[in-house]
C-alpha cells in the first residue's frame, strides 16, 4: 500500500477531483452571515474604552484643578487674617483708624478697611474698630485662578 494512498483514504477531501467544482454545502458556509461580527464588536469595545479612558482623564484634571483652587482659597484666607493682624498692630500703635490700606503679601492683594465708633460704658470710654480686610490674588472676576477671600472682625482698645 502506497502511503499516499492512505493518506488520501484518512482525507478523502484533500483528493482533486479536476471536474467537479468544489462542495459549498458545508458547515462552514452556513456561517458566512456572521463574518465580520467579532470585527465589529471589538471596535465599538475599542470605542466603549476610549471614552470611558477620555472620561476618566477629564475628572482628574478637574480633581487637581479644584484641588489646587482650594489651597489658593485657603492661602487667600490666611493673607486676608495677616490683614487682620497688621491692622490690629496699626490701630495698637496709632491709636486712630488710618481708613482704608492696600498691602501686598506673597501675591495677594490685601484691601484693609478701617471704621470706629466710640461708646462710653459707665465711666470707660470705650473705642470699638470694624476691620474687614479682603485678599485677592489670580486676576479678574470670574477667571478660573481669581480667589478672594474676606475676614471681619471687631477690635476694642
Amino acid at each position: 500500500m502506497n502511503p499516499q494512498t492512505s493518506f488520501l483514504r484518512l482525507f478523502p477531501e484533500l483528493r482533486q477531483r479536476p471536474s467537479s467544482p468544489p462542495r459549498r454545502s458545508g458547515p462552514q458556509y452556513r456561517r458566512r452571515k456572521e463574518e465580520g461580527f467579532a470585527l465589529a464588536s471589538a471596535i465599538f469595545l475599542l470605542v466603549v474604552l476610549a471614552t470611558l479612558g477620555a472620561f476618566i482623564l477629564s475628572v482628574s484634571n478637574i480633581q487637581h484643578l479644584t484641588s489646587a483652587q482650594d489651597i489658593q482659597g485657603s492661602r487667600a484666607y490666611w493673607a486676608a487674617k495677616a490683614g487682620i493682624q497688621w491692622m490690629a498692630a496699626m490701630l495698637n500703635a496709632n491709636g486712630a483708624c488710618p481708613g482704608t490700606q492696600v498691602i501686598s503679601l506673597e501675591g495677594f492683594s490685601i484691601s484693609i478697611t478701617c471704621t470706629s465708633n466710640a461708646y462710653t460704658e459707665g465711666n470707660n470710654p470705650t473705642v470699638i474698630y470694624w476691620v474687614t480686610s479682603t485678599a485677592t490674588s489670580g486676576g479678574g472676576i470670574g477667571g478660573i485662578s481669581y480667589t478672594e477671600r474676606m475676614v471681619d472682625s471687631f477690635i476694642e482698645f
